[in-house]
């Protein structure tokens, strides 16, 4: 992250609105990890998203859903200006077949909607994959609701989560 403080928009929050970010917050403080939370309101993308918090998109660190079979999903964490390289992910779970579910699967799967979506909270425990690029920075990552960021090292965060940490990236 930038050693600015965050944007205009983003104040540090504790209000805890929806089920979501109850569930983030009560997961965060079970592991022990530091972090602080903030909230700007809804945006319309990942780049006013970052803008809003202050930050540049490679520090918004964003998790996606991935299937890997019936029943059978995982978190991926990527940096904003990153995309999932299928090969590489697909290479490194041994796998020959991966897909993104839709949103109402997303939800289903991790309790979270689309752009509200962390790795901390989800109602049933998937592994975790992030991107060596994110590693041994401090980001931002989803609040489990909208317009609220987490802000946090990513090494506690693969600490807490038990992740592995790979190349599953290419420029976005």
């Amino acid at each position: 992250m930038s050693d600015t403080p965050a944007g205009p928009t983003a104040v540090p929050d504790a209000e805890l609105r929806t089920d979501g970010e109850r569930r983030t917050v009560e997961a965060l403080d079970a592991a022990g990890v530091a972090y602080v939370r903030t909230r700007h309101g809804r945006v319309g993308s990942l780049a006013e998203a970052a803008a809003a918090r202050g930050i540049e998109p490679a520090d918004l660190v964003k998790t996606i859903v991935v299937r890997r079979g019936d029943d059978d999903f995982l978190l991926v964490l990527l940096p904003g200006d990153r995309t999932i390289s299928w090969p590489k992910l697909r290479a490194l779970l041994g796998v020959s077949r991966l897909s993104m579910p839709d949103a109402a699967v997303a939800k289903d799967v991790t309790g979270f909607e689309r752009g509200t979506i962390t790795p901390f909270g989800t109602t049933r425990a998937w592994p975790v994959v992030v991107d060596e690029r994110a590693a041994g920075r401090r980001v931002s990552i989803g609040g489990g609701g909208h317009g609220v960021g987490v802000e946090l090292a990513t090494d506690d965060l693969v600490r807490a989560l038990g992740a592995t940490v790979a190349d599953v990236s290419e420029p976005g």
